[in-house]
């Protein structure tokens, strides 16, 4: 089932958004969804850190050591879920304001399936050019934005119109997040946390 939402998302989101709705699923779903999903752009970082290496228009190719990699692979997938845990319980807490009235678990599902495009984009660290990777994050990130547009309204049950303006808030908050998350790697970077290049 998991593997078919990620599908439908692609192929025809709006029905998938209402197939998501009717089932009515529980928050451990949700869970292990994310779960899954946030192990893509966790697994393949590693993995291009550590086997591919990357290289930023130089001769040189960069790599990091298996320690290192492993540890700022783990940091990265928790903080992954920590994010889109973060911009479901905004979400909850937002819905008030524009006249919906979700339970804690549609919030989740939508930031957990609007997360899907953006965590995806992780396989594309596998072919570190750093063209090629900038144009599928942003590919990644204009359909994260589409579903979440698209989904508002169905999963939150309010009008297509208020639902426009209470995506907008919720990317808003995204980018906030987007921005704390940041700032939160570079202090942990400068505790001595940061990355450990090999020779």
């Amino acid at each position: 089932m998991i593997l078919n939402h990620i599908w439908g998302l692609y192929a025809h989101p709006k029905e998938e958004w209402h197939t998501i709705d009717h089932h009515h699923e529980s928050l451990n779903y949700s869970l292990i969804h994310l779960a899954f999903i946030a192990l893509i752009p966790a697994v393949c970082t590693f993995i291009s850190a550590t086997m591919i290496g990357w290289s930023f228009g130089t001769s040189n190719t960069i790599m990091l050591t298996t320690q290192s990699a492993l540890m700022m692979s783990v940091g990265m997938y928790f903080t992954l879920i920590a994010g889109v845990f973060a911009l479901a319980y905004l979400t909850f807490w937002m819905a008030k304001t524009f006249g919906a009235s979700p339970n804690f678990t549609q919030s989740m599902e939508l930031a957990a399936y609007t997360a899907t495009p953006l965590f995806m984009t992780g396989l594309a660290v596998l072919y570190p050019e750093p063209i090629f990777l900038m144009l599928v994050g942003l590919a990644g990130l204009a359909y994260s934005v589409y579903l979440l547009y698209s989904g508002v309204p169905i999963i939150m049950h309010i009008p297509e119109e208020r639902g426009f303006i209470y995506a907008s808030s919720v990317v808003t908050c995204g980018l906030v997040l987007l921005v704390c998350i940041m700032v939160g790697s570079v202090i942990v970077w400068s505790w001595g946390l940061g990355p450990v290049y090999t020779q």
